[in-house]
């Protein structure tokens, strides 16, 4: 691309690989795929319906749709999993984008003129565009390699811990700090998070504000992972404290997300943990209970929604037994 073209049109055509020349009866026409599929696999992309008369989609919208088809065609996806799959990249790719818009702009001096921010910006594109690439391939080997682990039955569903951590007092905290502080805030929470359940060999499932949903493929992992959790929280002084709620059951993963009755008490566990305190269920007490790095300590039943009473357990480390490093 030469300095003359680097204009916002520029930049877009870059990003969009080409010109948006097609109405969306024309790619349907051109990808040979039904107009009601097509609308279903853009919305679950998470892109908003386009008027009839309206020039939006390019030769690589084309190519996607039509790639996509042609995978149920040769029996990979079906029309529920190209939608599946589509609405699962869709929201993990959104929130990607606007972390990468952000991040491109802080890498860019501001002092540039806008002709040179827009060619920075064009030069960092294609790398970023590689390094999800690299990551992609390194979370799919993980991936891959956790299921040639089990038997093909276990490969949607099995016996896993999940946890939820979520921080201590954030709606009173979204009346008392600014935006750009509670961004900050939120920012901090999830990177400690982050960097805590991958260095216990766990698996940052999602994060949605004030909260991180987790998963540990045993019990010790799990609880490792959770109690680390609270104690790097109360250390730090730029985070408040937090509640951790954990469950140990069989859950079906799918698409990145995990769905079970094992979420479910760790949801509920967590809205009735105290500040600091790890809540544990009675099936993922029952793996640790002969472990000697842990106690556990019943606490009262508390009616939940969804549950007329839950017996929580209260874990904690061993007395004089250090956390892992």
């Amino acid at each position: 691309m030469t300095d003359a073209a680097l204009t916002p049109a520029a930049l877009e055509r870059e990003l969009l690989g080409g010109e948006r020349r097609y109405t969306r009866l024309e790619v349907v026409e051109l990808a040979g795929v039904p107009l009601e599929h097509t609308q279903e696999l853009w919305r679950a992309l998470g892109f908003a319906d386009v008027d009839d008369d309206v020039c939006n989609f390019t030769d690589r919208d084309v190519w996607a749709l039509r790639t996509v088809v042609d995978l149920g065609a040769q029996g990979f996806l079906d029309d529920e999993m190209q939608v599946s799959m589509a609405r699962a990249l869709g929201q993990s790719l959104a929130r990607l984008a606007d972390w990468q818009l952000a991040a491109l702009g802080s890498m860019i001096d501001p002092s540039l003129e806008s002709d040179a921010a827009m060619r920075r910006a064009t030069e960092l594109v294609p790398i970023v565009e590689d390094l999800i690439g690299y990551v992609w391939r390194r979370h799919l080997a993980a991936a891959a390699g956790r299921a040639l682990a089990t038997s093909g039955e276990e490969f949607a569903s099995g016996a896993i811990g999940v946890g939820f951590a979520d921080l201590v007092g954030f709606t009173s905290l979204t009346r008392e700090i600014d935006d750009t502080e509670l961004g900050d805030l939120v920012e901090r929470f999830e990177s400690v998070a982050s960097d805590i359940v991958a260095a216990g060999g766990g698996r940052m499932i999602k994060s949605i504000g004030d909260e991180v949903l987790f998963v540990g493929d045993d019990a010790a992992t799990i609880a490792e992972i959770g109690l680390a959790l609270s104690e790097q929280a109360a250390a730090r002084e730029d985070l408040p404290d937090v509640r951790v709620g954990l469950a140990y059951g069989t859950v079906l993963s799918r698409l990145g997300d995990v769905y079970g009755e094992p979420v479910n008490l760790a949801s509920r566990l967590t809205s009735i943990a105290r500040p600091g305190s790890v809540l544990v269920d009675r099936d993922l007490a029952a793996e640790l209970e002969n472990d000697p790095r842990w106690r556990l300590r019943r606490v009262p039943p508390r009616p939940v929604r969804g549950y007329a009473l839950l017996q929580p357990l209260r874990l904690r480390r061993a007395e004089g037994e250090p956390a892992a490093e």
